[in-house]
């Protein structure tokens, strides 16, 4: 594989103390061993490639999902478990600009229509997830964004043709929400879940459907001959007649060649708590089970977990090395400490981080891959993947098979284009945070 960050990155290292990891066992799966010939290969093992194998085996196809590491290894078992509207980091002006209102607005469904399927799923197969919170709760980090949002709520009511809830400043810890913050919009569409109680799930139910799931099965090789996709890998070959790409932030330059210089890693780092007792959750006047996230670009996220716990993430981090990663953790820290000063001194055992994967459009991706007959992928959900890469699955599997029950929008379809500076693009980053640490103060 040929991979744009350090090793480190890709290694054990930062999902040491992954809290999601303790709360349930996934099997761990045998690697592909052999020559094996089916309809439909994926490669990644995580909600996006899980979704597209489960829909294909229920429809009869044959598939079979390699994965290098395991399954959920990467962004989808070590998210904050946020299934929330989202998928585009794009503003929609510019999309609006770009791609016309009719496409905005069905692009906007669509990420309801996300949230939705995997409410779907949820029911259909009585996962059970630990899921909590009603809706999302957006809070302004400064008067100015607090003046903006009564405005988002109407815009929000125009869109989607639900009521949203505006929380003044003097009212957040009478909601539960007691922090230092200007105001709060909660918005009455998604809810949280444990994404690793969820993967698992998943992974079952597609295995159960039909569909074989390899791990430890590295890509080196991806060629096509006679019409067929030849996938190499360290201990044997799978051969189909069509591809899925869905490795997202994970992502490799030659696997294949055509997703070189179209996705941009970018870190995301969370930290869990011990358990809170009532009285300490009190004296935060943080007693909600809402899951939250600020109004910075480089934001925070933060929910209280159904077992008192506390979880709390942010973006940002610019490299990817050891060293780097002992430095979030302790900017992460402070952060907390700075965000809930009520809680500095509380113990937080669970510290790992990950890749969410841009565009650079700052649009998500889901489709056939231009001028390669048979090759399929998904990915650039900017930090909302578990609702949007799950849907995205979906989307990939009736372009797959036919169809158009599923609303797939023109701005999803659109092919990614390049970022500048080939294998050395994330140096584009260090202005970019400059710029967003300047708007966000």
């Amino acid at each position: 594989m040929t991979r744009i960050c350090d090793p480190f990155a890709y290694g054990e290292g930062p999902l040491e103390s992954c809290f999601w990891a303790e709360t349930v066992s996934i099997q761990n799966r045998l690697p592909l061993s052999g020559h094996a010939e089916r309809e439909v290969a994926v490669v990644g093992a995580g909600v996006t490639g899980l979704n597209t194998a489960l829909r294909l085996a229920q429809a009869g196809v044959s598939v079979a999902v390699v994965d290098a590491k395991q399954v959920g290894w990467g962004a989808s078992g070590r998210n904050g478990g946020f299934c929330c509207l989202g998928g585009a980091k794009a503003s929609h002006t510019s999309l609006r600009k770009r791609f016309g209102q009719e496409a905005l607005s069905d692009y906007l469904q669509t990420e309801r229509a996300a949230v939705d399927h995997v409410e779907q799923l949820l029911s259909q197969h009585a996962w059970q997830v630990d899921r909590h919170s009603k809706g999302e709760t957006l809070l302004a980090h400064n008067p100015r964004v607090a003046a903006t949002l009564p405005a988002e709520a109407a815009e929000f009511e125009r869109t989607y043709g639900l009521k949203s809830q505006v929380i003044d400043a003097s009212d957040l810890a009478g909601h539960g929400l007691g922090t230092t913050f200007c105001g709060a919009l909660t918005l009455p569409i998604g809810f949280a879940l444990n994404p690793r109680k969820y993967l698992k799930g998943l992974a079952d139910a597609a295995e159960a459907a039909g569909a074989e799931v390899y791990c430890d099965t590295k890509v080196s090789e991806i060629t096509q001959v006679a019409g067929r996709w030849q996938l190499r890998t360290p201990q044997g070959n799978l051969s189909a007649k069509k591809l899925v790409i869905a490795t997202n932030g994970y992502s490799s330059e030659h696997i294949p060649a055509w997703l070189a210089g179209r996705y941009l890693p970018a870190q995301s780092s969370v930290i869990v708590t011990r358990v809170l007792t009532k009285s300490e959750q009190q004296m935060q006047n943080w007693t909600s089970t809402q899951m939250a996230y600020d109004s910075r670009n480089l934001l925070h996220y933060f929910r209280l977990l159904p077992d008192g716990r506390f979880l709390f993430g942010m973006r940002g981090g610019l490299a990817t090395t050891h060293r780097a990663h002992s430095a979030i953790k302790q900017q992460i820290k402070q952060d907390f400490a700075r965000l809930f000063p009520a809680w500095a001194a509380v113990e937080t055992p669970h510290f790992w981080s990950g890749f969410v994967c841009y565009s650079r459009a700052l649009t998500p991706f889901a489709g056939a891959v231009p001028g390669a007959k048979g090759l399929y992928a998904a990915f650039a959900y900017h930090g909302n993947g578990l609702a949007m890469g799950s849907y995205a699955g979906a989307l990939l599997t009736q372009d797959i098979l036919g169809g158009c029950a599923l609303r797939h929008p023109d701005i999803m379809r659109a092919t990614p284009g390049r970022f500048p500076l080939g294998r050395a693009r994330r140096l584009l980053m260090y202005p970019a945070y400059l710029f967003y640490k300047l708007k966000d103060l």
